[in-house]
């Protein structure tokens, strides 16, 4: 089975817009950052939050608290895993009575998010759970919607959505990829 790069489906560009539209509608639902606090999703949700949390200080002068959380220990297929989990730190500021955004790259199962909900709920009791993806690409098996989306892929399940960025990968684009038997 190999795996092969189908298109580009988001530019740097593109990727540059989808965090303004995103942190624009993230103010205007919470009307202002009052009590928001940005959670990016270990790996790749961490330097998004980060992005979105640096564009909402440019629209507002004020940036939400930020943190990174790591699922890894509440992931529900560590027993099918035969290599020791490696677990990362998580960084998550005072969450009571906040409004938590979760920020990710991709949403397709919901098991990411569902892992995070649960993280989270250990660090504290948030006033509420917002999720805020990149790429929406369908196929849940929990349900969970995203409250803001980048842009929505629908796929079939011999695809894959590759999110890359300039602060793990050295460039930014989204690709869609296919799974080659």
């Amino acid at each position: 089975m190999a795996i092969r790069e189908k298109a580009e489906i988001i530019d740097a560009e593109g990727l540059r817009r989808i965090i303004t539209r995103v942190a624009h509608e993230i103010v205007e639902r919470n009307r202002g950052v009052a009590d928001l606090v940005l959670i990016g999703i270990r790996r790749r949700g961490v330097p998004l939050a980060a992005r979105v949390a640096r564009k909402i200080r440019e629209i507002e002068n004020r940036s939400p608290a930020e943190g990174s959380l790591d699922i890894t220990l509440y992931r529900d297929d560590l027993t099918t895993v035969s290599a020791q989990p490696v677990v990362k730190t998580s960084d998550i500021p005072d969450i009571n009575d906040k409004v938590v955004v979760l920020v990710d790259d991709v949403l397709y199962t919901g098991r990411t998010v569902r892992a995070a909900m649960d993280a989270l709920i250990d660090h504290g009791r948030p006033r509420s759970i917002q999720l805020a993806v990149v790429v929406d690409r369908g196929h849940r098996e929990f349900p969970i919607r995203a409250d803001f989306v980048g842009k929505n892929v629908p796929t079939s399940k011999k695809e894959l959505i590759g999110v890359k960025l300039e602060e793990l990968d050295g460039v930014d684009t989204v690709v869609i990829k296919e799974i080659v038997d």
